[in-house]
């Protein structure tokens, strides 16, 4: 359990089973690796209600186990209280991150800093696009850009 005084990070993308929960896997990892798991609370989310309820996309989840990355995760929409609880909530498109602004305008007391974990990318790629209707080599993009973001988010945060 992270300590109460934990950074926090919420990844968002539409339905919660390709590219954010992708994301939240290699951060946990990342910082499981880095020592510093114990101080951060991680989790992920959808904008949309499409997948609530349902397990990271079988590609996401072969992609995840090649390269030896734990993946759990049952989908689940973005709460108000997300937006009062976690620091940062990081999305992956200009679609995600418009839909966290106007939600985030109609919370009481939002303080999560709300940005694209492609603004963290060394390669200056911001869009993490959406793998559902692609091959597994678009999973395998996703995993690369979501390495590269959450190692600098990661070293940004430490």
């Amino acid at each position: 359990m992270a300590a109460s005084n934990a950074k926090s990070v919420l990844f968002v993308c539409l339905g919660n089973i390709c590219r954010s929960p992708i994301a939240e896997a290699v951060f946990q990892k990342m910082a499981t690796d880095a020592g510093v798991v114990d101080k951060w609370r991680i989790d992920s989310a959808a904008t949309s209600t499409y997948e609530i309820g349902s397990p990271p996309d079988d590609r996401g989840q072969a992609c995840m186990k090649r390269h030896d990355v734990p993946m759990r995760h049952i989908a689940r929409q973005v709460t108000k209280e997300d937006f009062q609880t976690f620091e940062y909530i990081l999305c992956m498109d200009e679609s995600n991150l418009s839909d966290l602004k106007r939600k985030a305008n109609s919370v009481k007391n939002a303080t999560a800093r709300i940005e694209l974990l492609g603004s963290y990318d060394p390669q200056k790629q911001l869009i993490i696009k959406d793998p559902y209707y692609g091959s597994d080599k678009d999973f395998e993009t996703v995993y690369e850009q979501c390495v590269r973001c959450c190692k600098a988010f990661l070293e940004a945060n430490s």
